[in-house]
């Protein structure tokens, strides 16, 4: 198969800018709100798609289809952002993750009902061993929090795993490109309410913030969604891309140590493989099972 028709390569894309957005984002907030800084980023965002959608003629939306659009840019960028800066307010960033790492499993879990998305026992077991990695990942030198917080991340979660949903839905119609750019634009809409105090901030930043608001907006953000889009479109089922969400948190770690000198933890390591191991026994578990099975017969 050709990486170019292969979603595993759209969807690790995807990841790394998403991976990076985290270790930028840490740095931004130290000029940034994060409201001022998540509607900066989706602003650069939609600029960047709004000049490719000149230079490409794209098409808008039917309006049939306008209320799905809308929907996926509320979920995904306007109250995912919110529920989860609300949620990070009061539990540590450990228990954020932990929350935020049931995406794929919650993904999984509702296409099975609307989709009717079948995963096998393999890869069932496989998601386990993936969240089993990201609970050692942020646990083993951290904290778990219990309080009003986490009720916020599992509403950001839950958005999360609706706004795949939905890409997965409009990808059967539009194309990757106008599916997350118009998600985007809807979503950067909704953000607006952000901007006063955005226009304040940025002009007191200094340059290196622009650079990384640049960053953010273009490889994190543009980037990033067109090529999730298309893994959504090009694989069989949903839960195949949103599982890559699970690598997440370890490569945010090996990033961190590259970009931000941030000294990676033990549980890094032990985390990471197990995550690793989880991805591996999804994707290829039963492809391997079925040659074994064959070579015994």
């Amino acid at each position: 198969m050709k990486l170019k028709n292969d979603f595993h390569i759209y969807a690790m894309v995807t990841i790394i800018f998403w991976s990076l957005a985290y270790v930028l984002t840490r740095l931004a907030l130290q000029y940034f709100t994060p409201f001022s800084l998540g509607f900066l980023r989706y602003f650069v965002a939609s600029c960047t798609l709004l000049i490719v959608l000149v230079l490409t003629r794209m098409k808008p939306p039917k309006r049939e289809d306008l209320p799905y659009f809308i929907l996926a840019g509320a979920l995904g960028f306007f109250f995912y952002m919110i529920a989860f800066n609300l949620g990070q307010k009061t539990v540590t960033a450990s228990t954020g993750s932990i929350v935020i790492a049931t995406v794929p499993l919650l993904t999984a879990f509702i296409a099975r009902f609307i989709y009717k998305e079948r995963l096998s026992v393999i890869q069932w077991l496989a998601l386990i061993i993936e969240f089993a990695g990201v609970a050692v990942l942020a646990l083993m030198n951290g904290i778990l929090t219990f309080n009003v917080g986490l009720v916020w991340l599992f509403f950001a979660a839950l958005a999360l795993s609706l706004y795949n949903l939905l890409q997965r839905k409009l990808t059967k119609k539009y194309t990757a490109l106008q599916t997350s750019s118009f998600s985007i634009f809807f979503g950067t809409i909704l953000l607006a309410v952000f901007l006063p105090a955005s226009v304040k901030e940025v002009f007191n930043a200094p340059p290196i913030q622009w650079l990384y608001l640049v960053i953010l907006g273009v490889f994190s953000s543009a980037i990033a969604y067109v090529a999730w889009s298309k893994a959504f479109a090009k694989a069989e089922k949903t839960s195949q891309v949103s599982n890559y969400m699970f690598i997440t948190p370890f490569l945010t770690s090996l990033l961190g140590f590259l970009l931000a000198g941030e000294i990676p933890e033990p549980s890094t390591l032990v985390g990471g493989g197990i995550i690793l191991f989880g991805v591996f026994i999804f994707n290829f578990g039963g492809k391997f099972c079925k040659i074994l099975y064959n070579r015994n017969e």
